[in-house]
């Protein structure tokens, strides 16, 4: 069973990467509203994955990416975004994102996007 952390500021979408993940059988080890905080909780959980949203206030998922992955260069995040645009996809991947999720996603895609991990 793989542990994750979800960090989304919207309690909607943390609630719905929960239960589509707890459906699968992966373990939510926890959950964080802002990037500061998920960086927090990654060096103290170690979750074997992380889903991170781009668009937060104080620390965003862009520059939470980059600090979870200067401290851990094998951690295994993948971006949650409404804003899909190529330069976005990019930067996330360059700055060490393992996948890229466009709001609204599904079920399936977002378990295919983990599954490759």
């Amino acid at each position: 069973m793989k542990n994750v952390l979800v960090v989304d500021d919207s309690d909607h979408m943390r609630m719905t990467i929960r239960e589509f993940l707890q459906r699968n059988g992966y373990n939510i080890i926890g959950e964080a509203e802002d990037g500061g905080t998920g960086v927090e909780m990654f060096k103290r959980l170690s979750p074997d994955i992380v889903t991170l949203d781009v668009t937060m206030s104080g620390i965003d998922g862009m520059e939470a990416l980059k600090q979870i992955v200067k401290y851990d260069p094998g951690a295994k995040v993948v971006m949650i975004s409404a804003m899909g645009q190529d330069i976005y996809v990019k930067d996330a991947i360059v700055a060490g994102a393992k996948g890229f999720i466009v709001k609204p996603f599904s079920e399936r895609q977002l378990l295919d996007t983990l599954g490759k991990l």
